[in-house]
């Protein structure tokens, strides 16, 4: 009697033992591991618009041409105020004084003075940027047009993604004959910027635009903001199994 009780035990432990550690990817006995990644694209209308605007002023000496600066660029704040541009989106880029030691102006003092503008009314660029050159602003380039929310933007390509990519791995298991039997994890492969259509693109890969001084528009110039194109990606782990 003694020797059947301490033979159970013994066979409980040994039939433990045969079975093996569990798969650290979550895979079962006779199925497959298939990694694929899936890209989504989204397209969005920019809803901001970065443009710089300054000027540069030549004097006989250096405060002197600070001070025809500083009155300049007031008139340009005031310009971009009376478009209902905060505060909080007028930002100096550049403020240098520096004596000019060749050329006509040779021994005088030149000053200049940047800022960028953030417009968050799109369609109120090209108005801007001829209220600032009306003002006096003598250097202005852009306007760079973008998507104040990318991630809020780029809902719509998550789904997309998540279907490539299952249509992808369906393909694959379609070809081994074999089928999906579940998903083991899902993961975010990050996303793309947003960046204009094509015919901006290639336009924009000539190089940056170039710093202008424009004459005093009679009428805002035209902004045409298009639409800016989006990209995710997603890897998923999946499961095949026999059919």
């Amino acid at each position: 009697m003694n020797k059947l009780l301490w033979a159970l035990p013994l066979c409980a432990v040994v039939a433990g033992c045969d079975r093996g550690p569990a798969d650290p990817q979550g895979l079962k006995t006779g199925e497959t591991l298939l990694t694929v990644t899936g890209t989504g694209r989204t397209e969005a209308a920019p809803d901001q618009a970065l443009f710089t605007a300054g000027l540069s002023s030549v004097a006989a000496d250096a405060k002197s041409a600070s001070a025809k600066n500083a009155e300049a660029m007031n008139r340009i704040t005031a310009a971009l105020a009376q478009l209902n541009v905060p505060a909080r989106d007028i930002q100096t880029r550049s403020l240098s004084v520096n004596r000019v030691d060749y050329g006509p102006n040779k021994g005088r003092f030149e000053a200049s003075n940047t800022l960028t503008v953030r417009m968050r009314d799109t369609a109120r660029v090209g108005e801007a940027i001829a209220a600032v050159t009306d003002a006096g602003a003598n250097i202005v380039s852009g306007p760079n047009l973008s998507i104040a929310d990318p991630e809020k933007a780029n809902l719509s390509g998550y789904d997309a993604a998540y279907k490539a990519a299952r249509a992808k791995a369906e393909a694959y298991a379609n070809a081994a004959g074999l089928r999906i039997a579940r998903v083991l994890a899902i993961h975010d492969g990050g996303q793309g910027g947003y960046m204009p259509q094509v015919a901006e693109m290639d336009a924009r890969m000539a190089g940056p635009p170039p710093i202008v001084a424009p004459p005093a528009p009679e009428q805002a110039p035209p902004v045409m903001t298009g639409t800016n194109a989006g990209m995710v990606t997603v890897r998923v782990n999946f499961a095949l199994a026999p059919e």
